[in-house]
């Protein structure tokens, strides 16, 4: 009978796609959910109203300021912060239901969100979701027409300063206009290769 290799036993990933506004990380992650690849995608609290197209506990669990609050006080998020006036956070208890199931944790941050998982986290994966170009960018958000006139200039500045700080990144990947299949390719490629390194990482919460 032949011996088997002693091969490195992987662990579940936590996985952070992140990105300045714009760069499409919402359609990135419900296509990957469409592909009913094995991942668990954790779904952020937020104080902010829902757009139009956008579902409750799909997009984001949506709740009122008072149920936040109460959520900080119980010590029942991962990491929060405030996004252009309101309030974001992870349920911590789908974080650690995920990796106890030895599911990969797929997060959806923004930049300051992804530099706050990093420092509780070392070993998370950090993704960043660009655009080819600014001006690319630039469109994309004035084409959304979710913003006033001084929010969307907001978002503009911020996009520019979070483009500087990719080199805190472990990958970069490019969505492109109309080339969704592959960015999304990549990304489940970077996760795929990750699960071969000999030295993995390692998360528990």
């Amino acid at each position: 009978m032949s011996k088997q290799f002693d091969l490195p036993v992987s662990s579940s990933l936590l996985v952070v796609i992140s990105g300045p506004s714009g760069v499409g990380k919402d359609t990135v992650l419900r296509r990957m959910q469409a592909l009913e690849v094995p991942f668990h995608f954790v779904v952020t609290a937020t104080t902010r109203k829902a757009r139009e197209t956008e579902v409750y506990d799909r997009d984001y669990v949506f709740i009122s300021a008072d149920e936040f609050a109460e959520m900080i006080e119980q010590d029942e998020l991962l990491e929060y912060a405030i996004v252009y006036g309101d309030y974001k956070g992870i349920p911590k208890q789908q974080v650690r239901d995920a990796l106890d199931s030895n599911q990969d944790v797929v997060l959806r941050l923004d930049v300051q969100g992804a530099a706050t998982i990093k420092e509780i986290f070392p070993d998370a994966l950090l993704i960043f979701l660009t655009t080819a170009t600014e001006e690319e960018l630039e469109r994309r958000l004035h084409e959304r027409k979710s913003e006033s006139p001084e929010g969307l200039k907001l978002r503009i500045a911020t996009a520019r300063k979070e483009l500087q700080r990719l080199k805190e990144f472990d990958y970069w990947v490019v969505n492109a206009e109309d080339r969704l299949e592959e960015t999304v390719n990549n990304i489940l490629a970077i996760i795929a290769a990750e699960h071969r390194r000999v030295e993995h990482r390692v998360v528990s919460l």
